[in-house]
């Protein structure tokens, strides 16, 4: 018989075990005072939720949606809800306008167009997660998903292109470009963005 999704064991242990290791940085764990290390550990968490649609999906195909799909469907719909929103929020509303703020001139619009770019990704990946979304609540109710059969593999190839680039462009100039008092305010905001003060 195969195994279930188990997502939350899953998830804790990809993320434990993912460890960031971002340029500059070498803290086991990432905590707002590190925001870009905070922001790379969470790919791994996003990647980690992604790996559980993807089982999530093969699961579904060969046993219907039984009780472990609907816990595996719960925990996905509660991550994307709300820590890969609140990334996505961290990214626009503090790491964005930090890095415009810290250019001048050419290097600006450089910028600009990236964090333009990097945006409107987000924008095409919350409105895939929404059809996603939906057919985790028919999962979480017992029912079929009803979504495209290659909705979940595109969803999660999507992410991934869009986590490659953040590291390999966004984050590393970001660690070049801002200084000290930019990285705690940005930090400072992320934490506010959970409710746990600092802002």
């Amino acid at each position: 018989m195969a195994s279930p999704p188990a997502p939350a064991a899953t998830a804790t242990a990809t993320a434990t075990a993912t460890a960031t290791a971002f340029p500059g940085f070498s803290a086991p764990g990432a905590g707002f005072e590190v925001p870009l290390e905070m922001l790379a550990a969470c790919h791994g968490r996003v990647q980690a939720q992604c790996d559980t649609l993807l089982r999530l999906h093969r699961h579904i195909q060969h046993h219907g949606c039984d009780r472990a799909a609907q816990q595996a469907g719960l925990a996905v719909m509660r991550y994307f809800d709300t820590a890969a929103r609140h990334h996505h929020e961290d990214e626009e509303q503090d790491l964005f306008p930090a890095l415009i703020d810290a250019l001048a001139g050419s290097d600006a619009r450089c910028v600009q167009a990236l964090v333009d770019s990097l945006g409107e990704d987000h924008r095409s990946l919350e409105r895939r997660w929404a059809v996603l979304r939906q057919g985790l609540e028919r999962v979480a109710a017992g029912e079929p998903p009803q979504w495209p059969p290659d909705e979940p593999q595109g969803f999660v190839q999507h992410y991934q292109a869009h986590i490659a680039r953040e590291e390999a462009e966004l984050l590393p100039l970001a660690a070049r470009l801002l200084d000290d008092a930019s990285l705690d305010r940005v930090g400072r905001s992320m934490r506010g963005r959970r409710g746990l003060g600092g802002a």
